[in-house]
């Protein structure tokens, strides 16, 4: 592996990706011009940059201890001094890039980046680790909606809430072993896998049900086959998880939940009442 390549795995680049996306889509959607778009995208991304590369340095004596090769920074490819570094500039870039879409929105960006680095450490091994999770993914949308001079609801926080807490639960089995053997003892290591992966697909589907019965008035017809849609991808989490305990699938299939619910938000309308 290239130390190009090695520094783009470390900064787990799947989440990175899908979180800047619902970020720029939101934004779009309320009707910011391109600039703001990019504005807010920018900052989201670098963000996630900085979770991702501040966490694989964090990690990285408990992953060289139970073997993950696949961990550039853990396997030697890439120095942990090195992560470490590329973490911090990119969460000092967090707060200027968010004061772009405004003074309110920076101030958000800013505590939804120290929320997600407090689970890198501490809170990660402790047994409110679904709290960061939740706080930061609240964020997201309070950052889009506030830099487009809007108000955010609290059903869209909330959806945003319920989608990162059911994010950390199928983030976390596929290394659930692994970290209990490394002594990390969060929530889902509490719940198990069978507990986890059923509070997992609660949440994600509450979150669901947030956007499509928050606002005011009935839910939109397309709620119905969106949740369709939604329930086939967790099936399909659920069953990877099943063949395989260790497979990335289920945490990308709540990537595309997210994506499903932010696209079925923009199609049936944007009432931020």
């Amino acid at each position: 592996m290239s130390v190009a390549r090695a520094i783009l795995r470390s900064s787990h680049p799947e989440p990175a990706v899908a979180v800047t996306a619902v970020a720029a889509l939101l934004s779009f959607g309320l009707g910011r011009p391109w600039p703001g778009v990019i504005a807010a995208a920018a900052a989201v991304l670098a963000s996630q940059l900085s979770i991702g590369w501040v966490n694989d340095a964090l990690d990285a004596p408990r992953d060289a201890a139970v073997g993950r090769t696949d961990k550039p920074v853990a396997a030697g490819v890439v120095s942990r001094r090195s992560i470490l570094s590329l973490g911090v500039a990119a969460g000092l870039l967090v707060l200027p890039l968010g004061l772009l879409s405004g003074v309110t929105p920076g101030l958000v960006a800013l505590v939804a980046l120290v929320s997600a680095l407090l689970y890198d450490w501490p809170l990660k091994a402790t047994p409110v680790s679904v709290l960061p999770y939740a706080v930061s993914f609240g964020c997201l949308p309070a950052f889009v909606v506030l830099g487009a001079g809007l108000h955010p609801p609290v059903w869209l926080l909330l959806a945003g809430a319920l989608l990162g807490a059911g994010a950390h639960f199928v983030n976390t089995l596929p290394d659930l072993d692994d970290d209990i053997r490394t002594g990390v003892r969060g929530l889902p290591h509490l719940l198990g896998r069978r507990g986890s992966l059923a509070a997992a697909a609660v949440l994600l589907l509450l979150a669901t049900g947030a956007l499509a019965f928050g606002p005011p008035g009935p839910p939109p017809l397309l709620f119905w086959p969106t949740l369709g849609v939604a329930l086939t991808a967790l099936s399909f989490g659920v069953y990877a998880m099943r063949r395989d305990p260790t497979s990335r699938v289920p945490f990308l299939s709540v990537i595309a939940v997210a994506l499903i619910d932010v696209v079925f938000l923009l199609v049936s309308g944007l009432n931020l009442e």
